[in-house]
């Protein structure tokens, strides 16, 4: 689940039991990563491709740098990306650490259980994410 955020942005605090009976992905990112902003214009397409279908995209900022913990540089970074999914600050790493997770960028694909089903670390991939998310809200359509 998502756990010891700091702040919300475009979005109440959520949590995967609220999200259960949708597909979601977890991005967990920085916005100082290079390698987290390659990534950013397939999750904001991936985003508004299956949002309006039962799908969500959360993303989960877990800076590296002590200057990515600052809530304002976060927000002006959604603006300078575009991103209007949901995305919590996770400044003490305390969701990052429960997912176990050890690489900016990763994806986690969660089905409609609530089950991680699909884990991708890096950049890449975005075709594949594209059939597993197009292939979880078919299953239930």
């Amino acid at each position: 689940d998502f756990v010891g955020l700091d702040r919300w942005f475009n979005s109440a605090p959520l949590s995967i039991k609220d999200l259960r009976g949708k597909v979601v992905l977890v991005n967990f990112w920085t916005y100082g990563c290079v390698n987290c902003v390659h990534t950013l214009p397939h999750v904001t397409q991936l985003y508004a491709k299956y949002k309006d279908r039962g799908f969500v995209v959360v993303g989960i900022h877990t800076p590296e740098f002590p200057f990515e913990r600052s809530s304002g540089n976060v927000q002006a970074a959604l603006k300078r990306h575009g991103i209007t999914y949901p995305v919590a600050q996770d400044n003490d790493s305390r969701t990052w650490d429960a997912y176990r997770n050890q690489y900016w960028p990763a994806q986690y694909i969660v089905d409609r259980d609530g089950s991680v089903i699909y884990q991708h670390a890096g950049e890449g991939a975005y075709d594949e994410m594209d059939r597993i998310v197009a292939r979880l809200l078919k299953a239930a359509s």
